[in-house]
């Protein structure tokens, strides 16, 4: 399988140029369920560009051709109020994309897209999905819209009227890909797309994305971003790795010693498949060559 650039680096390089949008649309199809186009990408929070923020976080703020705000959110570093983030982004779109004086029929519908590269809360699937409905309270009924508002609004219930969000937990997922989406969640894993995958998008990654196709200058660049991530995860590991060894007993040292083991021989798998150097995961988990190309 041929290694693909990673997507939050094509979201900050390559995927603001209208000839790529194939790629946004695809995964945003087959999250949604629904065919999305977009129009056109509008001014977000990232084109104001940081050190830290090139490697730790990457945000892109679309219009689609129904006039729906979708703003789509890598993660790659921990943050514990990752949940009260995602409300103050969609708040704030919520607020600035609707003109002083107009009705409130005209606020925009806003779908957050949070690709999540660390543990965010504690669930057993990869993917979650969060919508606002009003549930009755002595009734247990959903409040929904009367005939004129569905016909106004051209909506079917009082959740599409509201922002929803999605959640994608790629880094939990370790199976085989059936679906169209555990494709996209496959390639946004480990950077590969197996050659039985098909789902929306995924041609145009292809076609698009491949890692050889990158000029020197530009390899050189994305690889700088590997590193980068590499170091991220690793401080994110040994703190973790420390805050266990402060709260274990001294008699389960040994049972940690393996547990931690074998922690970084996933590490290692993984950013084997990213594409980094031998010399790179070595410095990042602490494993000996041999081990390495093992993993």
């Amino acid at each position: 399988m041929a290694n693909y650039i990673r997507f939050d680096w094509a979201m900050k390089r390559l995927l603001r140029n209208k000839a790529n949008f194939g790629v946004l649309e695809g995964l945003l199809t087959t999250l949604l369920d629904e065919k999305i186009t977009i129009s056109q990408l509008l001014e977000s929070e990232s084109n104001q560009e940081y050190e830290f923020d090139k490697y730790n976080r990457v945000d892109l703020l679309a219009l689609d051709s129904k006039g729906e705000l979708i703003l789509i959110e890598v993660q790659n570093n921990n943050e514990y109020a990752y949940f009260q983030r995602m409300l103050f982004g969609v708040s704030k779109l919520v607020t600035e994309y609707i003109n002083r004086g107009e009705g409130y029929e005209n606020v925009r519908k806003v779908y957050s897209v949070n690709i999540v590269y660390f543990s965010l809360g504690h669930g057993k699937d990869i993917v979650y999905h969060g919508k606002t409905e009003f549930r009755g309270i002595h009734e247990n009924d959903i409040l929904e819209l009367t005939p004129f508002q569905r016909q106004t609004f051209k909506v079917d219930a009082v959740s599409q009227l509201y922002p929803e969000y999605y959640i994608l937990k790629v880094n939990d997922f370790n199976k085989v890909a059936k679906t169209p989406l555990e494709e996209w969640i496959y390639y946004l894993n480990t950077g590969e797309i197996s050659e039985s995958a098909h789902a929306p998008g995924l041609a145009e990654v292809r076609e698009r994305l491949k890692v050889d196709g990158m000029t020197k200058g530009e390899r050189e660049a994305y690889y700088r971003h590997l590193d980068n991530i590499v170091i991220l995860r690793s401080n994110i590991y040994t703190e973790r790795a420390e805050g266990r060894a402060e709260g274990r007993a001294e008699g389960r040292m040994e049972g940690r010693a393996e547990g931690e083991h074998a922690k970084a021989l996933e590490i290692a798998h993984r950013l084997k498949a990213m594409g980094l150097s031998v010399e790179a995961i070595t410095g990042a988990t602490g494993l000996s060559v041999e081990e390495i190309e093992k993993a």
